[in-house]
């Protein structure tokens, strides 16, 4: 046959489709190649002094010791199963289902912020909620709350080497003198922090202290407007201190007495808080969370949270959960604060190892037949 040159348009026309293939496969490398980088850049391969959440939980576990099954951090605590009841008015400032007027199941975790899941109730350490709000849509809204409106260290780093400075020694049982100090003398928030924990009043039960989101977030409404937030658990039951000259004679009558006392008071009535939400002004920081805003901001009452029991953590519907600060649901999303990727990343490597070392011997409400050794101190 005769051999025949092509034309000028089928050679165009050649030159097209090749043209598209050679785009296409260009764009699926391209694509392929920034999920590459962006995964590599998450992983910290490509940051090497970049702290990863294993290398924060590494620092946790030597500070607090090893306790297999167990978070690395706010280790004691127990589940807590209820509800929250919106009334309406946080649709003004957020599209999330929850607050549409309505109820929303509840499941948390009400824990203390001590070193060992065993160590005694009577300390001036942190509370903390944590909760998971399950909306009819299926989204979820996940928050980790303290007790104290505010954070030690506005960012990951610093966090890891208060933990180094405060870690005690072998020997001795108590942290060097000499590198808390270097610390301190560095950090002024810190040393803020440290002033308004000895100052502030110690509520005497977890049901009738407040708790806070620290970190700012973003609630977005149903026309795209943005406001800078932070929220905050404000209980009904009645305030009183617990006395702080007291500690050891309260442990010696009951060690769990925090954790005892809000297992008798579901066992009366639900507890209840309201979901207050602070509104930022301009000029309000929202990417460091050692700097409160002002008290005259604007506050919302936006509905009510219901507790109705609380379950020892083994049984209970909290123990595979992490309570990831950034699992929120449409209409609400995570600040330029820092801390909220570093608090996400922690928990995943607590989850993961938690969940290899098997169910953990004991908790509150449910106490194991033969305690550590160290709980005998």
């Amino acid at each position: 046959m005769p051999f025949s040159s092509p034309s000028p348009q089928s050679l165009r026309r050649l030159w097209r489709r090749r043209r598209r293939v050679i785009t296409g496969l260009g764009t699926i490398a391209l694509s392929v190649g920034v999920l590459a980088l962006a995964f590599a850049w998450t992983a910290g391969w490509l940051t090497p002094s970049r702290l990863s959440g294993a290398d924060v939980a590494d620092v946790l576990e030597r500070h607090n010791g090893e306790h297999p099954g167990f978070r690395r951090a706010h280790e004691k605590g127990v589940c807590v199963v209820g509800y929250f009841d919106s009334n309406g008015r946080g649709q003004a400032l957020s599209k999330a289902t929850v607050f549409a007027p309505g109820r929303t199941p509840v499941f948390g975790r009400f824990a203390l912020a001590v070193g060992s899941p065993y160590a005694p109730d009577g300390v001036p350490a942190p509370r903390s909620l944590a909760l998971d709000f399950s909306a009819a849509d299926g989204s979820t809204w996940r928050t980790a709350m303290n007790s104290v409106p505010l954070f030690p260290v506005g960012n990951v780093r610093d966090f890891v080497a208060l933990q180094r400075a405060t870690t005690p020694d072998p020997v001795t049982g108590k942290p060097d003198p000499a590198r808390v100090a270097a610390f301190m003398a560095a950090h002024p928030e810190t040393r803020a922090f440290n002033a308004l924990m000895a100052s502030r009043p110690i509520p005497s039960s977890f049901a009738n202290g407040g708790y806070h989101s620290i970190n700012a977030f973003r609630f977005i409404d149903a026309d795209g407007t943005v406001r800078a937030v932070r929220w905050s658990m404000l209980p009904e039951a009645e305030f009183s201190a617990l006395d702080r000259g007291r500690f050891d004679a309260m442990n010696a009558r009951d060690r769990d007495f925090l954790f005892n006392d809000l297992f008798a008071r579901l066992r009366r009535e639900p507890q209840r808080w309201h979901l207050v939400v602070t509104l930022a002004a301009a000029g309000d920081r929202t990417d460091n969370a050692t700097v409160q805003w002002p008290a005259s901001r604007e506050r919302i009452d936006v509905g009510t949270l219901v507790i109705e029991r609380a379950l020892p953590e083994p049984a209970g519907p909290c123990r595979d959960v992490t309570f990831d600060p950034l699992v929120l649901p449409p209409g609400i999303a995570a600040s330029d604060d820092p801390l909220l990727s570093a608090r996400s990343a922690v928990y995943a490597a607590s989850l993961r190892r938690r969940s290899g070392e098997g169910p953990h011997p004991g908790a509150p409400g449910s106490a194991p037949a033969t305690l550590p050794q160290e709980s005998q101190r």
